[in-house]
């Protein structure tokens, strides 16, 4: 490809596993394949915008073609395998207050209650606000170390705030026993003292603080069975990354750590 031909055509933006590929940057617009919850999404991250929440790409808008244009968010986001800056207490931190100022703001922001909007992730109890659901460090934008912005609303569903809080935990601390979490973060991370560390950057209050472990493996299940209906479907991208880091045997091997490791989590979150 040509000097010229890049200009034209763009430039691909890596990260993510089910839009690998297929996220374009043409200069202040990044243009990708529209969820089919779009058109209600859309309003949605329009209304937090008018709400004073920055956090969030801009819709631009739906093209023929079924694909949407949003706003490009400058910064630094965190590809596997995650570097440090990105597991800084700090950034940690951060990345609790950006879900805390997203979760204020949609309070004043209706949900739809006409979509239907994707199960895959959500709270199973469900809830009145719109959560993420996936933020993961793919989908967080850092500047000078802090989180400022999320991405990828794709998953996003109507849900409870600690469940949002328990599906960034799952990445961020990370809730993953340390076999699991060696394959992609760094070494020697200290999981009851990060997890406190995102419960403090987010402002979680005590009762929440008390039902978080539990919301931790009720996400991590609900997780294992999304990696397992994209496996049944046949996704090779979801096939070749259960091969690469152990398959169900991992799944087994982690649920079983967490189980373990409740009485200890639910100790440093209530100090």
């Amino acid at each position: 490809m040509t000097a010229k031909d890049e200009t034209a055509q763009g430039e691909t933006l890596v990260g993510g596993m089910a839009n690998a590929g297929a996220v374009i940057r043409r200069g202040a617009v990044v243009e990708r394949p529209a969820p089919a919850t779009a058109p209600a999404l859309h309003g949605h991250l329009l209304a937090l915008a008018e709400h004073g929440f920055d956090g969030a790409p801009r819709p631009i808008r739906l093209t023929a073609d079924g694909r949407e244009q949003l706003t490009f968010i400058p910064g630094d986001v965190a590809l596997p395998p995650f570097p440090r800056w990105a597991m800084t207490e700090s950034a940690l931190r951060s990345v609790g207050a950006l879900l805390r100022r997203l979760h204020d703001t949609s309070e004043h922001v209706a949900v739809d209650p006409g979509v239907e909007w994707p199960r895959a992730m959500a709270d199973p109890e469900g809830g009145t606000m719109l959560c993420h659901n996936d933020v993961c460090p793919e989908n967080v934008v850092f500047r000078d170390g802090q989180a400022v912005a999320l991405i990828d609303f794709d998953l996003a569903a109507p849900g409870r705030a600690v469940w949002d809080l328990a599906m960034a935990a799952r990445y961020w601390v990370p809730m993953l026993d340390p076999t699991s979490a060696a394959v992609l973060h760094p070494a020697d991370l200290d999981v009851p003292a990060r997890l406190r560390i995102l419960a403090d950057g987010y402002g979680l209050a005590p009762q929440q603080r008390a039902e978080l472990p539990g919301v931790i493996e009720q996400a991590t299940a609900t997780c294992r069975t999304f990696v397992a209906d994209r496996v049944a479907d046949g996704d090779p991208v979801f096939i070749q990354a259960l091969s690469e880091r152990g398959g169900w045997r991992r799944w087994d091997r982690l649920q079983a750590w967490l189980v373990a490791q409740r009485g200890m989590l639910t100790a440093a979150l209530s100090q």
